[in-house]
């Protein structure tokens, strides 16, 4: 599988790979790679994941799948910070269990480690309804039901980046819905093991996806290790909370060396 990715910052640059979460694409991490990481003195590569934006949205669409995917991207750049929202966070925990000689730091921006199998249900059966649009204004007005903080500006750029105008002349997001509620259905299943390396945990207030007990399981393996920062508003906190969300990366990083 090869996987369309996004870059920012010079080549030969300590490198931070960015794992974007079901439904989305690797340009959400655009503002913060150029804003706040870059300047930093890293190179960010933000990958699309296989089912979204323009990778290949061919099967088979499960989590080892997809793990699979991010080992050989792992692999070929090399020790490396990881990046992950939501499903993102799930596979930088999948790859740290596989290869954890490539994670030296995890950072979770609201991770969705582990749904309840009814929850889980829910957003998989979601992804059978129509999700297209008249047009950019009923996009951002539905999108913004689950990003009640965002910025316009932050919504309008997702048009921009994340939508496309099928035959019917209606608006879709660029993802596959059968992949999105496969993969909904697959976080079910177990997590993985905590990392063994410094974490960054970031809890947004009104999230279905990050639970108390996830944030426990993380604090009892990893100790001082772990770092949790809650942030305001819903689950996509690079939206909800830019700044919040940027200012504890900064610092995380700069505690962890």
């Amino acid at each position: 599988m090869r996987l369309s990715a996004h870059e920012w910052g010079p080549e030969g640059a300590p490198a931070i790979v960015c794992l974007h979460g079901v439904q989305a694409h690797g340009l959400r991490y655009r503002r913060l790679a150029e804003e706040r990481l870059v300047p930093l003195g890293y190179r960010v590569v933000a990958p699309d994941l296989r089912g979204h934006g323009h990778s290949s949205w061919d099967p088979p669409w499960s989590i080892p799948a997809h793990r699979a995917d991010v080992v050989e991207l792992a692999e070929a750049i090399g020790p490396a910070t990881w990046i992950g929202h939501s499903f993102g966070g799930r596979l930088v925990l999948e790859l740290a269990a596989a290869r954890p000689d490539l994670v030296p730091r995890a950072l979770l921006l609201d991770p969705a480690l582990h749904v309840e199998p009814a929850l889980s249900r829910g957003f998989a059966e979601r992804e059978r309804d129509d999700r297209s649009f008249a047009d950019a204004d009923e996009l951002i007005r539905i999108r913004s039901q689950d990003a009640r903080l965002a910025p316009r500006a932050f919504l309008e750029e997702e048009v921009e980046q994340h939508v496309e105008t099928g035959p019917e002349g209606r608006l879709r997001f660029r993802y596959s819905q059968a992949v999105a509620g496969t993969l909904f259905a697959e976080l079910a299943a177990p997590p993985p093991p905590a990392p063994s390396c410094p974490t960054l945990i970031v809890v947004a207030e009104e999230t279905e996806y990050t639970t108390p007990p996830d944030v426990d399981r993380l604090r009892e393996a990893l100790g001082d290790r772990l770092s949790v920062r809650r942030v305001p508003g819903d689950h996509i906190v690079l939206w909800d909370a830019y700044e919040e969300t940027a200012a504890a990366i900064e610092e995380f990083l700069a505690a962890t060396g």
